[in-house]
């Protein structure tokens, strides 16, 4: 797919973004940087306009999460059945969000969001309080950002829409309850296990689930398997060209720019989440949550690799099971009207 002036500004908007998330985080030393790199991404990647009911979704989304993930834990974590239901109930509804069209955005990214800050709140050092506060701050800041980035790289030509696909209301209930199930069950694993060093892995079981079908799943895993292995590689070669100056901000965050544009390129000319945003996020998770002075990405880059690919595996054959299962009843049966 060509180049156009409006799909490189849309690789430009993404990579300022992200880079501006990133800067803002280390200079304010907050923690969760991931938030302020990975949000930016979504919100510039994922959506071809930005106006106020993109951006009343992405707020209210995060406000949303946030209170979630202070109450929540504290009434529930020690009873774990009620836990498991209310979180099912939880992203059984933004599932059907997603699923219904509308509202997708408000769906995509509180699963998004709430997938990490479960992940983040079943470890007793990290404070919830905080991490909702951060949330909300990096969702507010991406807005912001997204805003500046199109008030000084407007569109030239009036984005396209995309046409809503017809679906049956059987089939709207299949995607719902197939992401709903796969995403719970991530969910009892990484709550289960000390998996605290994961996020990847963790969040590319949630994102593969996004076209809420096998085939798609199928195909996003494979795309998500790739990305994050060249966006694992690119991480490492960028560690090599910085050597021991990653402690520095200027020079990490002119690197987190170039690999953020190299996977955004590619992201746009795919034209749909694959290879490209699936290398996009990983930069994002590898430079905002596990580079600091202290700590390079070495390490983080390589677990990445094989934990991510597991954890997709393991994904995709959960979601072939729930979605013949599925199929066995005319109510949710996998269906599109023509």
């Amino acid at each position: 797919m060509e180049l156009t002036q409006d799909k490189l500004r849309t690789c430009l908007r993404i990579a300022f973004g992200s880079a501006a998330g990133l800067l803002i985080a280390k200079m304010m030393n907050w923690n969760f940087g991931v938030f302020f790199t990975v949000y930016p991404m979504l919100l510039l990647g994922m959506v071809p306009v930005l106006n106020r009911f993109v951006a009343l979704q992405f707020i209210g989304s995060s406000l949303l999460t946030s209170l979630e993930i202070m109450i929540l834990p504290g009434i529930l974590n020690h009873w774990p059945p009620a836990f498991i239901v209310v979180v099912f109930c939880l992203f059984l509804g933004r599932f059907f969000l997603m699923a219904k069209g509308p509202l997708m955005l408000f769906g995509a990214s509180g699963c998004v969001s709430l997938s990490i800050m479960l992940h983040f709140s079943s470890y007793a050092h990290f404070d919830l309080a905080e991490m909702a506060s951060l949330n909300i701050t990096a969702s507010l800041l991406s807005v912001a950002l997204a805003y500046i980035a199109y008030t000084f790289l407007p569109h030239q030509a009036a984005p396209v829409a995309r046409a809503l696909p017809t679906k049956s209301a059987n089939m709207i209930r299949h995607q719902a309850l197939l992401g709903g199930i796969i995403a719970t069950l991530s969910f009892i694993v990484f709550q289960t296990v000390d998996l605290v060093d994961s996020l990847s892995a963790q969040v590319a079981t949630v994102l593969v689930l996004f076209p809420m079908s096998f085939v798609g799943a199928s195909q996003s895993g494979r795309q998500r398997c790739i990305g994050t292995l060249l966006g694992c590689a690119l991480g490492l070669l960028t560690q090599l060209f910085l050597y021991s100056y990653y402690h520095n901000l200027l020079l990490l965050t002119l690197s987190f720019w170039l690999c953020a544009m190299v996977f955004a390129r590619w992201h746009v000319k795919e034209g749909v989440p694959g290879i490209g945003f699936a290398g996009l996020t990983t930069v994002g998770i590898l430079f905002g949550q596990y580079v600091s002075p202290e700590h390079d990405l070495v390490y983080s880059a390589l677990y990445r690799m094989s934990s991510m690919t597991i954890a997709i595996l393991l994904t995709l054959c959960c979601v072939y099971l729930v979605h013949k299962v599925l199929n066995l009843f005319p109510s949710t049966r996998h269906q599109i009207l023509g």
